[in-house]
This record gives C-alpha cells, sequence and structure tokens, in this order.
C-alpha cells in the first residue's frame, strides 16, 4: 500500500472520529453547570477535542520519518 493512500484512509478515519466526537447528542452530555475548576465542562472536552484532532492530524500528515 502507498504512502499517500495510507495517510487518506487514516485522514478519513480522524475526520469519521471528529463526526461522533462532536456529534450533538454526545456534546449534550458535557452540557450542563457543571464546572471543574471554575471552567464548564462543555468548554473543555470541545477545546480537548479540538485540540486531539489537531494533534492527531499532525501526527498523520506528518509521518514518521518513512
Amino acid at each position: 500500500m502507498q504512502r499517500s493512500e495510507l495517510t487518506r484512509q487514516r485522514l478519513a478515519a480522524v475526520f469519521l472520529g471528529g463526526v461522533l466526537l462532536l456529534y450533538s447528542p454526545l456534546v449534550a452530555l458535557f452540557d450542563g453547570r457543571r464546572d471543574w475548576l471554575g471552567v464548564p465542562v462543555l468548554y473543555l472536552y470541545l477545546f480537548g477535542v479540538w485540540a486531539l484532532f489537531i494533534a492527531v492530524t499532525a501526527w498523520v500528515v506528518g509521518g514518521r520519518g518513512r
């Protein structure tokens, strides 16, 4: 399998993971009046997922020295 095809498949998986983690019913689980160290849990979840996908995308696109 060529590297570009593998990268394309991994990026598709990252996209689908993002769709699932940012799907409205799942996000609604974190919507409420709960705070963690004074920060709403919803904000922590959204920014955490966002940062995770940036890191995973950078890892997939950046390669591992192959």
